[in-house]
């Protein structure tokens, strides 16, 4: 095991969880403690029931106000109704409690969660005893339920902990938290939930006391980027709203009802059987009730009832990613959810005598309910319109031209075939069917579970192969609209045009890094600053732009620039990653908060202010001398003045090369033949008395003000009998003739490596998080594990050494420590982008050399 081995050893195990213990102690215990009360009280076996000893410790109506257990609103947070919620409370203290302990400290943890969570659920208690007095529907059917709950005050001191955070993660803690915690409300309305929400609005008070000068702090505007992933996060939560309706204990929410839906399909087959039978024999009045509830079971129409969640979690990707598409999408998805809604209260039968004060009390509270239930689709409605101007990334037009012929093909092909099967087989429904009632069913195919009994008469197919179609042509052309969607998410406009290269390549000649010129390879695109005197040169994988190197402009325009290029990245949704920046543009990155992490180092010649003399000069002399014993001829060239007997040999040693390595060439920072093409760059070979070529090198220019002052070594190529050192001689000999030439730097590129992180890796003097830097470091210690035995990066920086070269660090800079795992991942797909699934048994083998 060596040291950048990705698993760690149990001391390094144990190191982490004494550390873990020593900043959150509060949340451990909390840990243990329900842990030891569910083996006490028996419900780490089985839920507590009604008349059990855990209701001893329960919160409620019957049990801290009816039996005058006054100490339950406590005890109730130390224990867990069964075993399911002692995980969830175990994960939830280890985790959500855990960040409030990091956030307000052991001692202020203890008190927000002790406040919030006993508060919150007395004060439940209360409202719930007053409102069942009062006749309230949903308060007299919770006042029999009972209450144990430690995630109650885990939420208190959460949002508590809240006011502690920066104004980032203060927004995105509470916007999270309460939409989950509103979530379960409306939808699953149990008491815990109603106890959990009013815990975190007294969070919200205790936070207001405990650090009184956050509430007078102003609101800062939130960046599109921000504002996309609060409003998906929304969005998204809001689709399993649904799903939570049926999670136990089922309560009495306002849009409980929506579980039926979700119920409806799970009922037995024999029902439907049963059903098909007597209609068949009689067709009564009950019998498109019934047809409409039996043609709902099966697993086809479950999957059919899922299509809310499918198309907001769809949604939600998509306002992730900026694109306007999703906007529409959610539109339209959360309008059919307000005709859903309608449709199931109207064919509801609900009688209320309101002649007294408590059936007019329980006529205002389903009215209540009715307004609620469209209260969340609208407000999503609402909430997508007034952040319209965050989402207007458009695909082009090819692409939405592609999804429209897709998805139309689709539903034509499933409709048809349907439609062909239901006619040649009409005599075969339940009941009777006309041409007219196919064609109605056949819509109704494509319709979520719950529509069918307002689209008319409900039939049903006896025939095996329309009975299979009947339940799986609506899944299977919703599927596809699926994948079609998530492909017009991925099409963006991002091509480069041949006066945007020509462009950046007049900005490069003012003066550029030593890694400028890569920026003009294939698989690059540029952004301009709006006069055009600033470039930054980036490839977009996965949403992540990454920029190759520092941006190209005037050193006084470098904050500008990138500040800029940032905001750029924000419109377009883009996660920005400035990849192998040098020192210099670190102080733009302080002044913006963003961190940093070294990636490689960058080797460093200065021929005009050293001499190939000393000691670590020895080598390369007696490789430089070998060459001109043995009359090897070196020649300084470009593609273009290659004879093609010169060209072919180059070409025979790069496939040569590349067929004795199991993973494909590398991309991104390595350049291939086709980079060895471009006029403006230079060639250095080494070529034997005999006419055969021996090593070829390509040289990168570094201009300023239109002058060549540097070169970059990019390529490296000898074939297989060349005598050992003549790379060092070739690299030699260039450093002789570049110095006769007066260049002022050489520079013999760098690698990517593991991470070594830097101390002030933020702006704000605090260094990136432990955490953090590790999640990096693992993902670029992969890729260079990855890539080292296939490409030699260890004993190429060796063989780099012998020159005595200087050191220039380079670096990763990044805004959102959360994007780390994307960057790295694209990071390594810009690498490797075309590793094949034949491929990756190769990758694998490399890690194991």
């Amino acid at each position: 095991m060596t040291a950048n081995d990705p698993v760690k050893s149990p001391k390094t195990l144990r190191a982490a969880v004494a550390r873990y213990a020593w900043r959150a102690p509060a949340s451990l215990g909390l840990a243990a403690i329900v842990i030891v009360t569910s083996v006490v009280t028996g419900t780490l076996w089985h839920p507590a029931a009604t008349g059990g000893d855990a209701l001893v410790w329960a919160a409620g109506v019957s049990t801290t106000i009816g039996s005058g257990w006054w100490w339950t609103p406590l005890t109730a947070l130390f224990v867990v109704e069964g075993p399911v919620q002692l995980v969830v409370a175990v994960v939830l203290a280890l985790t959500a409690l855990a960040l409030a302990e990091r956030l307000l400290g052991t001692a202020r943890t203890i008190l927000a969660f002790l406040v919030t969570g006993v508060v919150g659920i007395l004060l439940g208690v209360l409202i719930q005893w007053a409102a069942a007095n009062l006749g309230a529907l949903w308060a007299a059917i919770g006042s029999f339920g009972f209450t144990l709950d430690p995630t109650v005050g885990i939420v208190g001191a959460l949002i508590t902990a809240s006011a502690f955070a920066t104004s980032l993660w203060r927004r995105r803690i509470r916007v999270v938290t309460f939409t989950v915690v509103l979530m379960f409300v409306l939808y699953n309305g149990d008491q815990d939930n109603f106890y959990r929400l009013l815990a975190g609005l007294l969070g919200l008070w205790l936070g207001v006391l405990l650090r009184p000068g956050r509430s007078r702090m102003p609101l800062r505007r939130s960046s599109h980027a921000e504002t996309r992933n609060l409003v998906a996060s929304i969005i998204a939560i809001t689709g399993f709203g649904p799903l939570t309706a049926l999670l136990p204990p089922s309560g009495f929410g306002p849009l409980s009802f929506l579980a039926q839906l979700l119920a409806r399909p799970t009922q037995a087959t024999q029902v439907s059987q049963a059903v098909l039978a007597a209609c068949d024999k009689d067709f009564t009045a009950n019998c498109t009730r019934d047809l409409a509830a039996s043609a709902a079971t099966g697993l086809g129409s479950l999957v059919l009832s899922l299509l809310p969640l499918v198309l907001l979690l769809l949604t939600a990707i998509g306002l992730r990613r900026g694109r306007h598409f999703a906007l529409v999408l959610g539109i339209v998805v959360n309008a059919a959810t307000i005709l859903l809604a309608f449709i199931v209260f109207g064919l509801g039968n609900i009688f209320i005598d309101v002649n007294s004060a408590r059936g007019f009390g329980q006529l205002v509270e389903i009215s209540f309910w009715l307004i609620t239930a469209l209260l969340v689709p609208i407000g999503s409605i609402v909430l997508l319109v007034t952040t319209r101007r965050h989402f207007q990334l458009r695909a082009p037009r090819s692409a939405v031209a592609r999804f429209a012929f897709i998805v139309s093909i689709s539903f034509a092909v499933l409709a048809i075939a349907y439609l062909v099967a239901g006619l040649a087989s009409l005599d075969e429904y339940v009941p009777n069917a006309s041409i007219g009632d196919v064609f109605a069913s056949t819509i109704r195919r494509f319709i979520p579970t719950g529509f069918d009994a307002v689209l008319g008469i409900v039939i049903y197919p006896t025939a095996p192969v329309v009975v299979v179609l009947y339940q799986w042509v609506g899944p299977a052309f919703w599927l596809v609209f699926t994948l079609a969607t998530l492909q017009l998410y991925r099409a963006t406009v991002t091509g480069r045009t041949h006066g945007d290269e020509q462009h950046f390549r007049s900005l490069l000649e003012r003066g550029g890094g030593t890694l400028g010129f890569m920026g003009t390879w294939p698989g690059n695109v540029y952004w301009f600053s709006e006069d055009g005197e600033s470039a930054v040169a980036y490839r977009v994988i996965d949403g992540v732009a990454i920029t190759l190197s520092d941006p190209v402009c005037e050193p006084g325009r470098a904050e500008r620039t990138i500040t800029d290029f940032i905001a750029f990245c924000d419109v377009n949704s883009w996660t920005p990653a400035f990849y192998s920046v040098h020192r210099e543009t670190l102080p733009v990155f302080d002044s913006l908060g963003w961190q940093y992490l070294p990636v490689g180092e960058e080797t460093l010649l200065h021929p005009q202010t050293s001499a190939p003399t000393g000691t670590p000069w020895q080598e390369v002399r007696q490789a430089h001398d070998r060459g001109l014993d043995g009359a090897v001829a070196t020649v300084w060239t470009t593609w273009n003045e290659l004879t093609p007997t010169m060209a072919a040999q180059i070409e025979s040693i790069c496939e040569q090369w590349l067929s004795e390595k199991e993973l494909p060439e590398l991309d991104f920072t390595f350049g291939g033949l086709s980079e060895l093409k471009d006029p403006a760059v230079r060639l250095f070979l080494a070529i034997a008395p005999d006419g055969r070529m021996l090593a070829v090198t390509s040289w990168l220019p570094r201009y300023r003000d239109g002058q060549v002052v540097g070169y970059t070594i990019d390529f490296m190529r000898r074939s297989d009998d060349a005598e050992p050192g003549i790379m060092e001689f070739v690299i030699a000999s260039a450093a002789l003739r570049l110095q006769e030439d007066g260049i002022e730097e050489i520079s013999l590129s760098g690698a990517p490596r593991a991470i070594e992180p830097e101390g002030n890796g933020q702006g704000n003097g605090g260094g990136a998080d432990a955490a953090e830097r590790a999640a990096l470091d693992s993902l670029l210690g992969f890729l260079a594990r990855a890539l080292e035995p296939a490409h030699g990066f260890a004993s190429l920086a060796a063989f780099k050494s012998t020159f005595d070269p200087t050191y220039e660090t380079v670096y990763l800079a990044y805004g959102d420590s959360l994007a780390l795992p994307a960057i790295g991942t694209a990071i390594g797909r810009a690498y490797l982008p075309d590793v094949s699934p034949k491929e990756y048994p190769a990758l694998a083998r490399t890690l194991m050399n």
